[in-house]
């Protein structure tokens, strides 16, 4: 059936531009959100002629803007991501639950989804206080490594497909806490997968203390995690456990039975 099936990228039907294409976005994240046409072809392999075609079209499809030398992503490339949402079913149930853990707790709550090494924010109920120093928002990328999303959505791999995530995770010190051994992370990961949460304690900012479960729909396939992300200051971790950890299980088991396959 055609929706079992997975191209190679030598299949005739395998289109290399448009693949090529997506690769330049993919390129952009929080740590190269501005770049010239050299470091896009070095993040891509591709060779500077290539890559400067490739950005030259999405920049007249409105998805690149050019200043300068620089190349950064414009606003229209959120409209991929809001149409993988408005695609899912899950959209307006997930965003209710995200605002009803901010009503109830006043702290932000995100849902995150794995991509590569990152988690991508999907969808997200802010707080009023700031939480890093970066701003957060639909689109933002954070490695999984040090993010409660993308610890427990790393769980959710089999053994074989985490095993490679560890073989070329690149592990960088972010704050005196910060784990930075392959052994210690996946000590994390595999704890996280049996008791079914993760938090990241003041791993990538510091007072940033976060909590993640995974979200599930009614057929069991894995739709993403949903977070709290507090402040030390403000939270400390038996509030976390006790009081906010409940509520984010809650949530869960609504949207596993609110929402369909």
């Amino acid at each position: 059936m055609l929706e079992e099936e997975t191209l190679s990228p030598d299949s005739r039907d395998f289109v290399t531009a448009l693949a090529s294409g997506l690769e330049v976005i993919r390129a952009f994240d929080q740590e190269h959100p501005r770049m010239t046409l050299s470091e896009v072809a070095q993040r891509t392999g591709m060779n500077r002629a290539k890559a400067r075609r490739f950005l030259l079209t999405l920049h007249a499809l409105g998805y690149i803007r050019k200043q300068q030398r620089y190349f950064e992503l414009a606003p229209p490339v959120l409209n991929l991501g809001y149409a993988f949402l408005s695609a899912n079913n899950y959209r307006g149930v997930i965003q209710q639950c995200l605002e009803a853990i901010t009503a109830q707790t006043g702290e932000s709550s995100s849902l995150g989804l794995l991509e590569g090494n990152d988690v991508i924010y999907v969808a997200r109920s802010a707080a009023r206080h700031r939480l890093m120093a970066i701003t957060l928002s639909v689109g933002t990328r954070l490695p999984a490594a040090y993010t409660s999303m993308g610890r427990i959505l790393l769980a959710q791999k089999t053994v074989s497909d985490l095993d490679a995530y560890l073989d070329q995770v690149d592990l960088h010190r972010h704050t005196d806490k910060t784990i930075v051994t392959v052994s210690r992370l996946k000590d994390e990961i595999i704890q996280a997968r049996q008791q079914g949460y993760a938090i990241v304690d003041q791993e990538l900012d510091p007072g940033l203390r976060s909590l993640a479960v995974p979200a599930f729909d009614a057929q069991g396939k894995l739709l993403g995690a949903i977070n709290i992300s507090t402040n030390v200051a403000r939270v400390d971790l038996d509030t976390l456990l006790k009081e906010h950890l409940p509520l984010l299980q809650e949530m869960a088991r609504l949207i596993r039975t609110t929402v369909s396959g």
